[in-house]
């Protein structure tokens, strides 16, 4: 079992900047993948941002170039710097996590952009 924990979200003005992290703890050895989901009121959960093992990365195109997915493997702990951020951002957002055949979820972060 992979236990995630998330802490970093909150309210911000369109332009500002915040930092999700997830903690991950458990059995967490070979973690394949982990990234970062987000669910708007009335919108399907999507991908943001995730990471491999390896440190490969990928980003959703409205996110490119604005939010930075990284990990410190040393504190099992992933990260989400969201800079520029804007109204559409608004959402919950998830941390994730693929062992195997097994896909962990955490409980979720409140993240709300005013204009």
């Amino acid at each position: 079992q992979v236990r995630l924990v998330e802490a970093g979200g909150g309210a911000v003005q369109a332009g500002g900047s915040l930092r999700l992290s997830c903690a991950a703890s458990g059995s967490i050895f070979n973690l394949n993948v982990m990234g970062w989901y987000r669910q708007a009121p009335g919108k399907q959960r999507e991908l943001v941002a995730r990471i491999t093992s390896g440190g490969t990365t990928t980003y959703a195109d409205s996110v490119k170039g604005r939010f930075t997915i990284s990990k410190d493997n040393a504190k099992n702990t992933m990260y989400l710097q969201m800079n520029s951020l804007k109204p559409e951002d608004t959402a919950v957002y998830y941390c994730n996590a693929i062992q195997h055949i097994y896909n962990y979820w955490g409980q979720g972060t409140h993240v709300t952009v005013s204009s």
